[in-house]
């Protein structure tokens, strides 16, 4: 690779301003024009991709192969993409999923319609389908390797306006940002897992501004929340804030949920650098400012992440309703009928009843649960009309008030997503330069192997106090989320004392007597002393992953609002703390 060229993206060398406008494709359209409007930036960047979404994109390729990318990416450049050349803002985002070379070719076309010159430029070789049976994923319908954030700054250093990628990590839009305008080079640890940590707090948009917060009643003006903003420096330091006049916050504590979010331990592993979440300092450097210090990084691991997709089989459900007096008779009851009436018997059955039902209820709804029957199944037909007869032939010799919230629909399919790793020798990162240059990025030469860090020291424990029965969340806050088939919970306290509270008292033992449906998972717990939380990993809790919806929140987005509301026995000083 070419050496490298720095502060070519800002006309201050010291400060490189990055901006997010998407944490999903599905995120507020809008936004690509808001945070170009809304004040200074040098770079906007763009997440669409995730681990479902990666599946959807494979499906739309199986109809389409010219598919597979994020077709909202291009209308929002079709309508914002003259304001960002005019304001000299570069554009770098992973919409390109399983097609980055067809989403750049795209965007040729609608610059050329709307009589612009844009210098676009895309990355490639994290598409690993075509060896996939070489490398042993056969059968997968995707597999995609995370690549890091050099191919990236190497179209940036050669002069592009719009870089699209596929699947490189989240935070890499932030690092090839940063080592195209700083020049860091691999080595350079500490820098790049500074940006790392950056890149990761504002990787989800607002929810680094107050969306998804869980003390989201002291966010002043929630309806319209700003999009968040990373202010690097060259020493990998950032100050993350948003644009004057937005919607939301950013706080310490906000910051703080994000940082906690879909991780596992302290080394947070990058095609680029392994970041020691550990090490993360936070301070509140203002209103709607919040500085991040201190980052330590280390070599990243020798091998990369894969993402891989498979169709699973076919999926229906239907979910009977049942009011008033003898649920778990007429649940039964429901049971046996729509067995019996099964021509074929699924290779799956899940029953799930939701006891949302109260004694003596003045209303219908309040009076009454939900039955859950999820079936799955290689064969659609299995599942498909025969399921749906079965299920609706129940209605006038079933169960009293029989009624279903919906008949079952055609069988749908559904995917399972599962992690692989290769020898990042196995791929060929490029970065395709905007005059077609194809420039192979070299993998960095010193690894490490992934090791989990040494516990941290734990303060003391608080002295012994009278407590009254309150629920978690009156103190600490949580923000939970997917990693495949795991979830993580990360909980975080907002004083010293709270903290020592929360390092001895919320243990894996703790964890799992409060919430029940872990008990029999695998769960590990790790100290975050800098940020005064903890972070939980239960294995297994999703099943096959959010595309297999194996679970009623499928993405574990509730699990932390979860553990907030259940009872804990809390010093009554904590609790008078929490007034506010």
């Amino acid at each position: 690779m070419t050496e490298a060229k720095a502060n070519v993206l800002s006309q201050n060398p010291d400060v490189l301003r990055i901006g997010n406008a998407s944490g999903f494709y599905g995120d507020r359209f809008s936004a690509v024009r808001e945070m170009l409007e809304g004040g200074e930036l040098d770079v906007l960047t763009g997440d669409y991709l995730a681990e479902l979404t990666m599946l959807i994109l494979g499906r739309d390729r199986m109809k389409n192969p010219d598919a597979g990318y994020a077709k909202t990416f291009l209308r929002q450049m079709e309508d914002a993409l003259g304001l960002a050349l005019e304001r000299g803002v570069k554009i770098v985002a992973n919409a390109g999923g399983l097609n980055p070379v067809g989403l750049a070719d795209k965007l040729r076309e609608v610059a050329a319609k709307l009589g612009l010159s844009a210098a676009i430029a895309h990355v490639e070789g994290d598409d690993l389908l075509p060896r996939a049976s070489e490398l042993g994923f056969a059968g997968a319908l995707t597999a995609n390797a995370y690549l890091g954030g050099f191919g990236i700054a190497a179209c940036l250093r050669a002069g592009a306006d719009v870089v699209v990628t596929g699947r490189v990590t989240d935070a890499s839009l932030v690092v090839g940002s940063a080592v195209a305008h700083f020049g860091w080079q691999p080595a350079d640890h500490d820098r790049l897992a500074g940006a790392v940590a950056a890149g990761h707090v504002i990787e989800c948009g607002a929810q680094a501004t107050g969306g998804n917060y869980a003390f989201f009643t002291e966010i002043a003006d929630l309806r319209h929340p700003g999009f968040p903003i990373a202010e690097l420096h060259a020493d990998g330091s950032s100050v993350i804030t948003k644009h004057p006049g937005t919607g939301g916050a950013v706080s310490v504590g906000t910051v703080t949920a994000q940082l906690l979010y879909e991780i596992t331990g302290h080394r947070y592993a990058n095609p680029d650098v392994t970041t020691r979440l550990d090490t993360v300092t936070l301070t509140q450097d203002g209103p709607d400012r919040v500085g991040i210090s201190g980052v330590v990084g280390e070599a990243p691991p020798p091998q990369l992440k894969v993402a891989l997709n498979k169709l699973g089989g076919f999926r229906n459900q239907v979910e009977f309703v049942l009011t008033g007096l003898s649920i778990e008779s007429k649940a039964d009851l429901a049971k046996e009928q729509l067995l019996a009436g099964l021509t074929d018997t699924p290779e799956s059955i899940e029953w799930t009843l939701v006891r949302t039902d109260q004694p003596d209820a003045d209303t219908e709804e309040t009076a009454s649960a939900l039955l859950r029957c999820v079936v799955r199944d290689q064969n659609a037909d299995v599942i498909g009309r025969a399921f749906t007869g079965a299920a609706v032939e129940l209605a006038l010799f079933g169960y009293p008030g029989f009624h279903v919230t919906a008949p079952p629909g055609a069988a749908s399919p559904y995917g399972v997503y599962t992690a692989a790793y290769v020898d990042a020798a196995e791929v060929t990162h490029a970065a395709v330069l905007p005059d077609g240059e194809r420039v192979v990025v070299a993998h960095p030469d010193q690894t490490l192997v992934l090791k989990t860090a040494p516990d941290p020291v734990l303060p003391q424990r608080l002295p012994a106090e009278e407590t009254h029965l309150a629920p978690l969340g009156l103190v600490f806050g949580a923000r939970s989320g997917d990693k495949g088939g795991d979830a993580n919970v990360g909980v975080w306290a907002r004083s010293d004392e709270a903290w020592r509270w929360l390092a001895h008292e919320l243990t894996v033992e703790r964890f799992k007597a409060l919430l029940p449906e872990t008990a029999d998972l695998a769960v590990t717990r790790h100290a975050f002393p800098n940020l005064r939380a903890v972070n939980f990993v239960v294995e297994g809790v999703l099943g096959a992953g959010v595309a297999s919806q194996a679970r009623f929140d499928p993405q574990a987005k509730g699990l932390g609002e979860w553990l907030r509301a259940r009872n804990v026995e809390l010093p009554v000083s904590l609790l008078k703390g929490s007034e506010r």
